[in-house]
C-alpha cells in the first residue's frame, strides 16, 4: 500500500486540484482511502491500493502495462474499471460512467462511491472559483445520477456519507452560500 502511495505521489506531483487553495491532487487520492477504511471498513488490500491508485492511468499516462507490472493484474484490472476514457468527449464519459455503473464490480462501485464523496466535499469546501453554482449543482446532480445507477447497496456507511454530503451540498447551493 505504501508502494502504491509513494507511486501516486510521484505521477500526481504536478497536478492540483481545481479549487481555490489549489491542494495536492494526492490528497483526493489519500481522502478516497481514507474513505473507504475508516467510514467503509474496507479492509482488503487490492480496494485500498486501487484507490490510490484510481487515477493515473486516466490522468497521468501510466500505462496499463506498467502499472500491471508495478502492481498485479487484478489491481491493474481494478484501476482500469474505475478510469475514464480521456479520449472521449467529457459529456459522453459522464454518461458512460452513468451507464456503467450497475455492471462495475462491488470493489470498482467502493471506489467510485468514495470517489464521488471526495469530489463533492471539495466542491463544498474548496470549489473552483470559476465555477458557478448552477455548474456545481450539475455536477452534484450528475454524481447523484451515479450513484443512483449503481452504487447503492455496496457499504451503507458510505451511502450515508454521500447522502449527508450531498444534502449539505444541495442545501448551501440552494442558499446562494456553496
Amino acid at each position: 500500500m505504501l508502494k502504491a502511495a509513494a507511486f501516486a505521489a510521484q505521477r500526481h506531483r504536478a497536478q492540483k486540484r481545481k479549487g481555490a487553495a489549489q491542494a495536492p491532487y494526492f490528497n483526493h487520492l489519500i481522502e478516497v482511502a481514507d474513505l473507504l477504511w475508516r467510514v467503509g471498513g474496507v479492509r482488503e488490500m487490492v480496494t485500498l491500493i486501487a484507490a490510490l491508485l484510481h487515477d493515473v492511468v486516466e490522468d497521468t499516462g501510466v500505462s496499463p502495462a506498467e502499472l500491471e507490472a508495478a502492481f498485479g493484474a487484478e489491481v491493474c484490472a481494478l484501476v482500469l474499471e474505475v478510469s475514464d476514457d480521456k479520449s472521449l468527449p467529457k459529456a459522453r464519459r459522464k454518461q458512460l460512467q452513468i451507464e456503467h455503473a450497475p455492471h462495475l464490480s462491488r470493489r470498482a462501485r467502493l471506489i467510485k462511491l468514495a470517489d464521488k464523496i471526495s469530489n463533492l466535499h471539495d466542491l463544498i469546501n474548496d470549489p473552483p472559483p470559476d465555477w458557478s453554482d448552477e455548474r456545481k449543482l450539475e455536477y452534484f446532480r450528475w454524481a447523484r445520477q451515479v450513484v443512483d445507477a449503481g452504487l447503492r447497496g455496496v457499504n451503507p456507511a458510505l451511502e450515508a456519507l454521500f447522502e449527508a454530503t450531498y444534502a449539505e451540498g444541495i442545501k448551501l447551493l440552494e442558499e446562494g452560500t456553496a
